[in-house]
């Protein structure tokens, strides 16, 4: 009996570990990245973010400081002072006497408190200057969101030279399998006395060339990650696992969707933080004009004042004196230096009125380059497409030939490297598509939604 409740706990043991077996396998399987995942994982932790971040709190302050100038202040002063030489006034001869009268009217040792609260009643120019707080943090969000499109932008163009590269070494690679096989076949050739030499030298020759194009993909796709890397945030020296799955669409692109709606300036973030600039500048043309208005402040203050020839009475016997009252002042004389300021800040409004303008010209401009360029870009690749189709066809005909003796080793050099020639045009317009692409979502104001919708 115990034999026999031993071997059933062998077995459930062994069960349970079979069952465990896959799930740790699966968790220790390194997390798979697609474009997505590394915008999303870029916007979190690209140190730019925190550079923007920290502004819009700067704003936030910024906006705290303008509003407590119509907030009460209250000042507590205090003052000593040692007289080592108490001045004197002199009253005229004949007011008091024949001679002149010398008399001080402090002592040596002065004490004096102040307990002073200020309220601002009315000014004009701080009231105007509160506005602009709603537009500060308007420019601050906005240049968030500018941050962010920038992000978008560079991680998505440097994924997508990543897969590039990634694909030029799967090209690479099967070009040089098939150099490998030919060597093989082009040495026992020489051995048996059918083919040259220089037969098989010109094979390895293309050989020796793949060999080194695979080392400068390799190079510059180790590169390719690493500035997607750094546009991401992400450690250098880890390992990025980028999504081979999620690849395989992106060697299919699908034929751009180039029906936007109508173009629209404002719907670019760097348009719209032009706007913003040209309402800050209104708002100080305001501001600089209303500094010419009267202001009015009010003031209550409490405060005590002691004297003595020596320490103690001058602390111990304070006097108390209060007050309240409306202090209104009115600038007269620094009309030219307002004027010349208001001047400038009229001038540089009607600037960024004017550049409102042409940078909407601008970017009604980049819209339809990125447009047709996107259209270019498309029809390169889907040629180049079809290029390497037709290469691929006419090589496996010569192919056959060569294997039949009809034709000869030049002529299949010749058709495996117009092969390569249709690989290379191919990979360079699939990178100018995807580039293509990302430029008409920018020109269009569109990156966030381009990578929500991914």
């Amino acid at each position: 009996m115990r034999r026999i409740w031993t071997q059933i706990m062998k077995k459930k043991m062994l069960l349970a570990l079979v069952c465990f077996i896959p799930f740790h396998l699966l968790a220790q399987q390194p997390q798979q990245w697609n474009l997505r995942d590394c915008i999303e994982y870029g916007l979190k932790n690209n140190r730019n973010g925190v550079v923007y971040d920290n502004d819009k709190k700067a704003a936030d302050e910024k906006a705290k400081e303008t509003l407590s100038a119509y907030l009460p202040s209250l000042n507590v002063t205090g003052t000593f002072d040692d007289n080592i030489r108490v001045q004197e006034s002199v009253i005229p001869a004949g007011l008091f006497g024949p001679t002149p009268l010398k008399l001080a009217f402090t002592q040596r040792y002065n004490t004096n408190g102040l307990v002073e609260l200020d309220q601002t009643i009315y000014d004009q120019s701080l009231l105007i200057g509160l506005k602009a707080n709603k537009y500060s943090r308007q420019q601050a969000d906005l240049n968030i969101k500018q941050s962010q499109e920038t992000i978008i932008y560079n991680i998505g163009n440097d994924y997508y030279q990543t897969y590039v590269y990634r694909e030029q070494l799967r090209l690479l690679k099967g070009n040089l399998e098939i150099y490998r096989k030919q060597m093989e076949i082009s040495t026992l050739q020489v051995k048996k006395g059918v083919a040259l030499q220089k037969d098989l030298d010109k094979v390895t020759v293309n050989y020796n060339n793949a060999v080194s194009q695979i080392r400068v993909a390799e190079s510059s796709l180790t590169l390719a990650q690493n500035q997607l890397k750094y546009d991401m945030g992400y450690p250098i020296n880890s390992e990025l696992p980028v999504d081979t799955i999620a690849q395989q669409n992106l060697s299919n692109p699908s034929a751009a969707d180039l029906a936007f709606d109508e173009f629209s300036a404002e719907n670019r973030t760097d348009y719209q933080l032009s706007q913003v600039n040209f309402k800050l500048l209104v708002i100080d043309q305001k501001r600089i004009k209303a500094g010419g208005l009267p202001t009015l402040t009010g003031y209550a203050k409490y405060g005590a004042v002691g004297f003595g020839n020596t320490l103690g009475p001058s602390f111990n016997d304070l006097n108390p004196y209060s007050a309240i009252g409306l202090k209104l002042s009115i600038p007269l004389f620094n009309f030219y230096k307002r004027n010349a300021q208001y001047s400038q800040a009229k001038y540089k409004s009607l600037n960024a009125a004017e550049n409102l303008k042409l940078d909407s010209g601008k970017y009604a401009l980049e819209y339809q380059s990125a447009k047709t360029k996107m259209v270019k870009a498309q029809s390169n690749l889907e040629s180049d497409k079809r290029n390497i189709e037709l290469a691929e066809s006419v090589f496996r005909t010569t192919d056959f030939q060569y294997k039949k003796g009809v034709t000869d080793l030049t002529d299949w050099l010749d058709a495996r490297n117009s092969i390569k020639d249709s690989q290379n045009n191919y990979l360079n317009s699939l990178y100018s598509f995807y580039q293509a692409k990302l430029d008409l979502e920018k020109a269009s104001g569109n990156l966030k939604s381009f990578y929500t919708s991914l």
